[in-house]
C-alpha cells in the first residue's frame, strides 16, 4: 500500500491542471479529499451536467442554520479538479476533515470543555499561525519576492510540467513543520481524524491512495504514525446534528476582499489561465479592452498590441518566463486606461475578480422553501445575478405585483435580494422600484426561514405573525403595512386582531396617534395592493375614538421633549385624519384640536401646534389666531412659554407668517418689549423655532417686515443689513481673493 500526497494551494489554476495531470499519470484506486465528510452524500451530483462552477458546499446546523460554514469551488480548484477527476475514472472519492458536526459543536462549548488534560495554555505562537494562514506566501519571502501572488504565479501558475511539483511542496512544508512546534488543538485533531480516514482506506484495501490536502497538512499526513494518539486526540469530542447542501458561488467571494480566509486576490485572473493557459496575455488584454468600450471609453486594436509588447517586455526585464497579472495590470494602466485609476479600477472589479455566478441542479439537496423560491422566480421569469439590476413594477400587471409580493415576502424572512429604492410619494401608486442583486450567503437566510414554513408565502406569514406577538403597539402598525405589501392575507388578520387588542389595553396616546398613519394608508390605497380596506377601517375608527378622549389629558402636565414628541404624533395623526378624507371623523378630530388649543393646561408648544393645524384647514380665523396669539405673547406668561407657543405655530410651511400680517405685528411687538436679558436667555429656543424656516422663507418674512412695518426696529434692522459698509468690504476682498486663488483688482 502507497501513499501519494499532493499538497495544494486552494483555488489555484496552475495547481488544480498539475494535480489533474499528476492524479492521470498516478492513476489511484481511491481519492482522499480535504473536506468535511457531512457533505459525503453531496458528493454524488460532482458529475451532475447542472453543476457549473463557481459553486459551494454549505454545510449548517439543523437546528440553527444560521451557524454555517461555506466551503467553494471554483472550476481551478484542486479538489474540485480532483474530485471531478474521480467522478469521471469511476473511483471513489472521500472527505477525510475533522466533521462539521464536531468543529461547530466545538465552536459553541466553552474553551475548558474542548481541552484535553494537560493541555498547555498560553498564546499561540504567531509566527507559526502566519504559516499555517499562508505556508506558500511565507516561502515567496524566504525566495526573495515582495509580491508572494507573483512568486507563486511563477512557480506554479505558469507551471506546464508537474514533474517534481508536489514532492517539492511537501518538502519545503516539512522542512517548515520540523522547525516550529504545533500549538494549535483545533489543527492537531483536523490531521489526527484525516490519518483515522487514510487508515481506515487502508483497511479497506486500496492500494494506491491519492490524498489530496493543504500544504501546510501535507507532511502530517505522508507518515501515519501511531493510531493510539489520533484516537486519544478524538475521543469523546461533542457533535452536534448537521445538514449540507450545494449552493450557487461568486468569484467576488472568492476574493480576499469578501473576508473569505483561503481566498486569493484575483479570482477572475486565476480563472482566465485555466481557460486560457497558452494565450493568457493576449486573450486578457483584448477582454480588458473590450470591457473599457462598453463604458464608451477608447481601447484600440493596436493599444490592445502595445500592451501585450509591453507585458512582455516588463516580464523579461524581470526574468520572469512569462508577464504574470502583474506585468499586465501596469501595460493596461499604461497603455489602455492612459494612467487614469478609475478605468484601473473597472478592469480590477469586473476582470480581476469578476461576477460569474455558478449554478447547481435543482432541488440538490435544498429545503423546501429554497425549493420554491425557485419555482416562483422561474414562474415570474425573474433573473438571479450579482448584478445590481434596476426592476421597476407596474402593479396594475398582474405579474409585477406578484414579483412585487414575492420579494416583500422574502424581506420578512431576511432574505434581502432587492431593496425598494422609490414607490412614488405614497404606497399607493401604481409603480414600484427595487434594486435586486443575489448574494450566495443569502441562500443561509433561505434555510434559516424554512423554519417558519415550506413555502415563502407561508413562512413570511408565520415569521410576522410570531414577530407581532412580542411588539408593542407602535411596532404593530409597520408590520400590517409590510403584510399589506407581502399580501399576507392570513397573516394581516391576526396582526389586526393583536393591534386591537394591544389599542384596548394601550393608555399612550402618542402611539396611538403614531399608530393611525400606516393604518390610514392602507385604507387609503387598498384597491391597488388587492386588499379590501373594511379590514382595517374599524380598528382605525377604534383608534382615532380613543385618541379624541385621551388626547387632551395626555398633553398636560409634559416636559419639554415629551411635548416636542407629542406635537410631531399630532402632526402624524392629523395628516391621517386629511389622508381618509371622511367628513364625521375630520370634525372630530378639529375639535379635539380646537379644545388643546384652548385649554390652559395643555403645554404651550402644543397649544401653538393645535392653532396652526387648524388655522391650515380654514378652522381657524386670522383675528383669531391673532387674538390667540396676543395670549400666548402675554408680558404676564413666561417668556420660555411664549418661545414654545411660537416653535408650535412655526412647525410647518414658514410662509405663514408672509401672509399673516397681523401674527406677524404680534410676533414683532412681543420680541421688542423682551429686555435684553431675556432675549438672550431665550435666544437658543428662538433659534431652534426660527431654523424650521428655510433660507427662502426666512428672506421672504425679512422682506415682509421691511415693506409692511417700516418703522419698527425689525424692519430697521432687515434695512441695515441690506446696506453694506464699503470700508469693511474693502477689507475683506484681499483676503477672499487669495483664498479663491484670484488677482483682487
Amino acid at each position: 500500500m502507497t501513499l501519494h500526497v499532493f499538497g495544494i494551494r486552494h483555488h489555484g489554476p496552475g495547481c488544480a491542471r498539475n494535480l489533474r495531470a499528476a492524479l492521470q499519470a498516478l492513476a489511484p484506486d481511491a481519492v482522499l479529499i480535504e473536506g468535511p465528510p457531512d457533505a459525503q452524500a453531496a458528493l454524488s451530483l460532482v458529475a451532475d451536467a447542472g453543476m457549473k462552477p463557481p459553486i459551494a458546499l454549505l454545510v449548517h446546523e439543523q437546528d440553527a442554520p444560521q451557524n454555517a460554514v461555506f466551503y467553494p469551488f471554483a472550476e481551478f480548484s484542486p479538489e474540485w479538479q480532483a474530485l471531478r477527476y474521480a467522478s469521471e475514472a469511476g473511483l471513489q472519492a472521500r472527505f477525510m476533515d475533522l466533521p462539521c458536526a464536531i468543529q461547530m459543536a466545538a465552536d459553541a462549548a466553552p474553551e475548558s470543555d474542548t481541552e484535553p488534560d494537560g493541555e498547555p495554555d498560553g498564546e499561540p505562537d504567531v509566527e507559526v499561525a502566519a504559516l499555517r494562514a499562508d505556508p506558500i506566501g511565507m516561502l515567496a519571502e524566504a525566495a526573495g519576492f515582495t509580491d508572494r501572488e507573483q512568486w507563486w504565479d511563477v512557480q506554479v501558475e505558469q507551471r506546464r510540467d508537474a514533474t517534481g511539483l508536489f514532492a517539492g511542496i511537501l518538502e519545503a512544508m516539512g522542512t517548515l513543520r520540523e522547525q516550529h512546534a504545533e500549538t494549535d488543538l483545533r489543527e492537531q485533531r483536523r490531521e489526527a481524524y484525516m490519518r483515522t480516514v487514510i487508515r481506515e482506506a487502508q483497511k479497506e484495501g486500496f492500494q494506491k491512495i491519492a490524498i489530496v490536502c493543504g500544504a501546510w497538512h501535507a507532511p502530517r499526513l505522508a507518515t501515519l504514525g501511531p493510531a493510539k494518539a489520533d484516537a486519544e486526540l478524538l475521543k469523546g469530542l461533542p457533535k452536534i446534528k448537521v445538514a449540507s447542501t450545494w449552493i450557487p458561488w461568486t468569484y467576488s467571494r472568492l476574493a480576499f476582499r469578501s473576508g473569505y480566509g483561503a481566498g486569493v486576490e484575483s479570482p477572475g485572473w486565476y480563472a482566465h489561465l485555466w481557460h486560457h493557459p497558452d494565450r493568457a496575455s493576449t486573450v486578457w488584454a483584448t477582454l480588458a479592452a473590450r470591457l473599457l468600450r462598453e463604458q464608451d471609453i477608447d481601447a484600440s486594436a493596436a493599444n490592445v498590441i502595445e500592451t501585450v509588447r509591453l507585458a512582455d517586455t516588463l516580464a523579461a526585464v524581470r526574468e520572469l518566463p512569462a508577464p504574470g497579472l502583474r506585468e499586465l495590470r501596469e501595460a493596461i494602466e499604461a497603455v489602455l486606461c492612459g494612467g487614469e485609476a478609475s478605468r484601473l479600477a473597472l478592469i480590477r472589479s469586473g476582470l480581476e475578480i469578476g461576477e460569474a455566478l455558478g449554478a447547481v441542479p435543482e432541488g440538490a439537496g435544498q429545503v423546501p422553501l429554497a425549493r420554491d423560491f425557485e419555482r416562483e422566480v422561474k414562474r415570474l421569469r425573474m433573473k438571479i445575478t450579482t448584478e445590481q439590476l434596476p426592476l421597476v413594477l407596474d402593479l396594475r400587471k398582474d405579474n409585477d405585483l406578484d414579483r412585487s409580493r414575492l420579494l416583500h415576502r422574502l424581506r420578512v424572512l431576511g432574505v434581502e435580494w432587492g431593496r425598494v429604492v422609490g414607490a412614488g410619494k405614497t404606497s399607493g401608486t401604481f409603480r414600484e422600484s427595487w434594486q435586486t442583486a443575489w448574494r450566495p450567503e443569502l441562500a443561509i437566510d433561505l434555510i434559516a426561514g424554512n423554519l417558519h414554513g415550506n413555502t415563502v408565502e407561508v413562512a413570511a406569514a408565520n415569521s410576522l405573525t410570531a414577530r407581532a406577538q412580542s411588539a408593542d403597539l407602535a411596532a404593530l402598525t409597520p408590520l400590517i403595512e409590510v403584510a399589506i405589501l407581502a399580501h399576507l392575507p392570513s397573516a394581516l388578520d391576526r396582526l389586526l386582531v393583536e393591534l386591537s387588542e394591544r389599542a384596548a389595553l394601550s393608555s399612550d396616546v402618542r402611539l396611538q396617534m403614531e399608530a393611525v398613519a400606516p393604518l390610514a394608508r392602507i385604507a387609503r390605497y387598498s384597491d391597488v395592493r388587492d386588499t379590501r380596506a373594511e379590514h382595517v377601517l374599524p380598528v382605525l375608527h377604534a383608534l382615532f375614538e380613543r385618541i379624541f378622549i385621551g388626547v387632551a389629558p395626555a398633553c398636560t402636565q409634559l416636559d419639554d421633549d415629551a411635548a416636542a414628541k407629542m406635537s410631531e404624533a399630532l402632526g402624524t395623526a392629523h395628516a391621517a385624519c386629511l389622508l381618509l378624507d371622511q367628513a364625521e371623523l375630520t370634525q372630530a378630530w378639529l375639535d379635539a384640536l380646537r379644545r388643546l388649543m384652548e385649554s390652559d393646561a395643555a403645554h404651550p408648544r402644543i397649544r401653538g401646534r393645535s392653532c396652526r393645524l387648524l388655522l391650515e384647514q380654514r378652522a381657524l380665523g386670522e383675528g383669531e389666531l391673532a387674538r390667540r396669539a396676543s395670549l400666548a405673547l402675554s408680558p404676564s406668561l413666561e417668556a420660555a412659554h411664549a418661545a414654545q407657543w411660537i416653535e408650535g405655530v412655526l412647525a410647518g410651511d414658514g410662509l405663514l407668517l408672509v401672509h399673516q400680517d397681523e401674527l406677524l405685528g404680534t410676533l414683532d411687538a412681543w420680541l421688542s418689549g423682551l429686555s435684553v436679558d431675556t432675549f438672550e436667555a431665550q435666544l437658543p429656543l428662538l433659534r431652534r423655532a426660527f431654523c424650521a424656516l428655510n433660507a427662502s422663507e426666512r428672506q421672504a418674512v425679512a422682506r415682509r417686515m421691511k415693506t409692511t412695518r417700516p418703522g419698527t426696529a425689525a424692519a430697521r434692522a432687515v434695512a441695515q443689513a441690506d446696506e453694506l459698509d464699503a470700508a469693511r468690504v474693502g477689507r475683506v476682498l484681499p483676503v477672499l481673493a487669495q483664498i479663491l486663488g484670484v488677482e483682487h483688482g
